[in-house]
């Protein structure tokens, strides 16, 4: 006779999952909390995108870093604490779906942001989204003793933090900046502080493959950009974009490859957890800025863009060069010697050096293609003894 399914219950104490617990992997809730943030990064690249080929190129870096910060911080901040407390009660899903909401509100001011500078929509739903974590932050401080100080201050210092995001949209415009980089830091720092009792018992294969599958979400996101700029070109009549979409197409390619390249996961002391986990803010920020870079080519292509052939080009090296250092300081160098580590420096210089001479994008691609080719060549040779314990050499 088959046994009745467990009811899940409203409430239920918020015990912290093992540390070496075994199969541990992403929930439905959790699928869907990173789905419901492709709206957010989609609007952030989008944004991008238009502004640069606008040519407002400074206006438009700036007020990318602020809004990406406010959409990578609140996935970061829930994806480490489901890590360690998701019980999966109803309480537990419906505090998620206010921060899911949060998020939604988010992407929703998006736009004027960067048209307007106006960040009150993204800071409504930045506090509606970490005010819920407060909620989670307090359930665990009740239900596990163990880590009961590091759960209090994480929901004091995020609670303070948020006064302060609220209080800022009082201030005078030219403060903006500002102000936003001092409470950038101040949330940063919330967990190193609140982690000093005693690490919240997160596990680092489940943090592993949450980062991966948010690397491959907005790595999707980069190629629907490029494709529904190509799209645009063909629906106008202009069928000479097909070469230009095929170097994009290798582009994202060989970004997936390199970030996957290997297994990694992530270290599991502090402070190398910390550097491993806001290091990744640069590896979201720069897919999503590759596939804003590559529309602003196809709009160079249009003769639709109001920038140089050389602007472009760096709209695409750039956010590539900063992928690569990023990868390899977090990940090459913690496993990998010999020419591997090197070529991934050397290839991202040579990036910067591509917008300088014809056909930037192409030559990108052939570099990534070469990195790849080595990569895989010399894979074997150069592999080190595993560091998926250890921080960074």
């Amino acid at each position: 006779m088959t046994q009745p399914r467990p009811v899940r219950p409203f409430y239920r104490p918020m015990r912290p999952h093992r540390r070496d617990e075994p199969h541990r992997a992403a929930t439905p809730l959790e699928l869907f909390f990173d789905l419901c943030f492709v709206v957010a990064v989609a609007q952030a690249a989008g944004n991008l995108h238009h502004d640069v080929s606008e040519g407002h190129v400074g206006h438009a870096l700036a007020r990318y870093l602020m809004v990406f910060f406010a959409i990578w911080w609140s996935w970061m901040n829930f994806t480490w604490f489901a890590s360690a407390y998701d019980t999966d009660d109803d309480l537990y899903r419906i505090t998620t779906l206010v921060q899911i909401a949060g998020a939604l509100i988010i992407a929703a001011g998006v736009s004027r942001a960067f048209t307007d500078g106006d960040f009150n929509v993204i800071t409504y739903g930045y506090v509606v989204m970490r005010l819920a974590a407060v909620v989670h932050w307090s359930r665990a401080a009740i239900g596990d003793p163990a880590h009961r100080a590091a759960a209090r201050r994480y929901a004091i210092g995020v609670t303070v933090v948020q006064l302060g995001w609220l209080l800022r949209l009082l201030l005078p415009v030219e403060w903006g900046i500002a102000s936003f980089v001092v409470l950038a830091l101040a949330d940063l720092s919330v967990p190193a502080v609140a982690e000093r009792p005693g690490m919240t018992p997160w596990h680092p294969a489940h943090i592993t493959e949450r980062y991966g599958l948010f690397t491959l979400i907005v790595l999707g996101e980069a190629v629907g950009a490029v494709s529904l700029a190509i799209q645009d070109g063909l629906n106008a009549g202009e069928h000479d974009l097909w070469s230009l979409a095929a170097a994009g197409a290798v582009i994202v390619f060989a970004l997936w490859w390199l970030y996957f390249d290997r297994p990694n996961e992530a270290p599991d002391r502090q402070p190398y957890s910390l550097i491993w986990g806001y290091g990744h803010y640069l590896v979201f920020a720069a897919i999503a800025a590759v596939g804003a870079g590559l529309g602003v080519s196809v709009d160079l292509d249009r003769h639709l863009a109001h920038v140089s052939e050389k602007t472009a080009g760096y709209a695409v090296a750039v956010p590539i060069a900063v992928y690569l250092l990023t990868v390899w300081a977090l990940h090459v160098r913690r496993q990998q010697h010999g020419t591997v580590v090197v070529a991934f420096p050397v290839v991202a210089l040579l990036a910067l050096l591509a917008p300088l001479g014809p056909a930037p994008v192409y030559v990108l691609a052939a570099l990534l293609i070469a990195l790849v080719t080595v990569t895989v060549l010399l894979r074997s040779r150069d592999v080190g003894p595993s560091a998926t314990v250890a921080g960074p050499a």
